[in-house]
């Protein structure tokens, strides 16, 4: 392989690996949230569409600091975008510690906002930072690379809240009658509550440290490039010139709307149709995420041989069905069906992602923070779903929402993606 397609050049190689470890780092909280939902909905006595709105208060945090992070690393650099994204993120981890003690669901959810606030920094820097480190035509298969760490930390957030979250005390109808009738059910909610705070506050010195490591990292220069017509800085009006990467928002939008809606739910689809307790569910989304994890490299691999928006589109048509699965046949079938739904996902984030940007120049900070806004797919199918299930009592018919999501992606793959506009180092 020639310097020129080489995944990363040598000096390079350390930037790259502090900031792939922020693709780790981050799938914490993210799938923390999984564990938080049901916790939440136990210790709050909250309805599913009430629970849903902690991926609301996660992701509006995305939806609202993708825009002025781009802005703040356009004027200065990618480095100063991932050092504040950082701080937001141990910020709201140390908010958890006051959350808990007081027992307010309200504080939770602010703090999860400050910590998406960060993640946004952190994912707008991260995703365009790898995406144009090196060869633009490599910049697919070094996403991929990188956002395979990402179901590392999700597996680690998941293995984490079902070990030192979940107590694993549940209590039928009738117990919980008697513990309110002795008046001490309020002492088991609020002790179920301080569980949450101790795992936040250990992930926020990790941050802290590495916010540490990277101020103290030398990044490469941005090189100022000389596109034609004299354009230096990214403009908004511009991006309406590239159909692809419009379409490359709806996209991420449905994606992350159907990935954050099942994993926020498996567990209570497990609960349901497979009478799974807590824990059980929690250690079955443990093996979705692993799967997640496994496929993430599995389609790096295959990335080689085959071009990677058709690897797409056949991974999007296989998750219709597993879903459709799910949905027809609740159960063993539908509830495994549910779980391997993570494998075929695992690439769709960061090939949406580089396929959006590509071509996009001198735009691609404020492109790429347009498609980290569209996380904001996690804020609003959520808490559907949630209503869907209060709704009809079936959470099987709320996985109708990322069967449709995927339904999108399939036509995105196979024809929105296609580059078009006046195009850059395509």
């Amino acid at each position: 392989m020639s310097e020129k397609h080489k995944i990363v050049t040598r000096e390079s190689v350390l930037p790259f690996v502090l900031v792939t470890a922020l693709f780790f780092l981050w799938a914490l909280p993210n799938n923390l949230n999984d564990i938080l939902i049901p916790q939440f909905m136990k210790s709050f006595e909250l309805s599913r569409l009430q629970a849903g709105l902690v991926q609301s208060a996660f992701y509006m945090g995305y939806f609202l600091l993708a825009m002025p992070a781009a802005l703040i690393m356009d004027k200065y650099n990618y480095k100063t975008g991932l050092i504040i994204g950082l701080l937001l993120f141990a910020t709201g981890c140390f908010l958890f510690w006051p959350a808990a003690s007081t027992g307010r669901y309200g504080f939770f959810l602010f703090a999860l906002f400050v910590i998406a606030s960060g993640l946004a920094f952190l994912e707008t820097g991260s995703n365009s930072f790898i995406a144009v480190l090196g060869d633009p035509a490599t910049s697919e298969h070094r996403l991929n690379f990188s956002q395979s760490f990402n179901p590392l930390g999700s597996m680690t957030g998941v293995l984490i809240g079902t070990v030192f979250i979940f107590s694993g005390t549940e209590f039928s109808a009738g117990q919980v009658a008697a513990m309110k009738s002795a008046g001490t059910y309020n002492t088991y909610l609020h002790a179920e509550i301080l569980r949450v705070g101790p795992p936040y506050i250990v992930i926020g010195s990790i941050i802290l440290l590495w916010a540490f490591l990277i101020w103290r990292t030398k990044f490469p220069s941005e090189k100022k490039t000389n596109y034609p017509g004299g354009v230096e800085k990214g403009k908004l009006s511009a991006l309406l010139h590239y159909p692809h990467f419009i379409r490359g928002i709806a996209a991420q939008f449905f994606y992350v709307g159907a990935q954050v809606g099942t994993w926020s739910f498996m567990i209570q689809y497990l609960k349901d149709y497979m009478q799974k307790s807590e824990k059980e569910a929690g250690a079955m989304l443990f093996i979705s995420i692993l799967a997640f994890g496994v496929g993430r490299f599995v389609a790096t691999a295959l990335m080689k041989r085959f071009e990677p928006k058709k690897l797409m589109g056949t991974y999007s048509m296989i998750n219709v069905a597993l879903c459709a699965t799910a949905i027809l046949i609740p159960g063993l079938i539908g509830g495994w069906a549910l779980v391997v739904t993570s494998f075929f996902m695992s690439l769709m984030f960061p090939t949406i992602f580089a396929l959006g940007i590509k071509g996009l120049g001198p735009h691609t900070k404020l492109g790429g923070s347009m498609i980290i806004m569209a996380i904001i797919g996690g804020a609003v199918w959520t808490p559907l779903m949630g209503f869907i299930s209060d709704a009809t009592h079936s959470m099987a018919l709320a996985i109708i929402v990322p069967l449709i999501s995927y339904l999108f992606i399939i036509y995105y793959s196979f024809r929105g993606s296609k580059p078009s506009g006046p195009l850059y180092d395509v």
